[in-house]
């Protein structure tokens, strides 16, 4: 009878890790990927908004840059009027700006962006709590004293 129970408990120990290993740790690993993409775009647009600003401040209208046409391969550009910008809005579109709108534009951007990275800071401590209590679960399961460490299989 013993040992039919210790079965059934190693059963569903082998459960609750392949639940972890199989969904919380990929789901995990997702929402954090996801996260630093908005982080990534949070960036260009602080970048852009200092740029805009910049050139405002400094009242340039024109300017010469090179630009990286691919494979690290550069030409000069010339800008002949820099009060309209063309801004990436999502999904392959521009759209020309001045430099007032894009700044209007990248403040309501900022705002939904740190939205989203509320959310998946959110979503990332749930699955870590569920991580948590299904180790805990484990480790009531191997009725292991709480201050005992689960291998790190277990853990995230």
């Amino acid at each position: 009878m013993a040992a039919a129970e210790a079965r059934a408990r190693q059963e569903k120990v082998k459960k609750f890790e392949e639940f972890v290993d199989r969904r919380l740790k990929p789901d995990l690993a997702n929402a954090i990927k996801q996260r630093d993409k908005v982080f990534e775009q949070q960036k260009t647009f602080l970048d852009l908004k200092r740029n805009i600003e910049n050139l405002e401040r400094n009242g340039v209208t024109s300017m010469r840059s090179m630009v990286n046409l691919g494979s690290e391969v550069y030409m000069q550009a010339e800008v002949p009027d820099t009060r309209h910008i063309f801004v990436d809005i999502g999904l392959g579109f521009h759209v020309e700006f001045t430099w007032q709108e894009a700044l209007q534009f990248i403040s309501v951007r900022e705002a939904r962006l740190a939205r989203q990275i509320d959310e998946y800071t959110h979503l990332i401590a749930s699955i870590k709590a569920q991580i948590k209590l299904v180790c805990e679960g484990i480790r009531e399961l191997l009725q292991l004293p709480p201050e005992t460490e689960l291998s790190p299989r277990n853990t995230w």
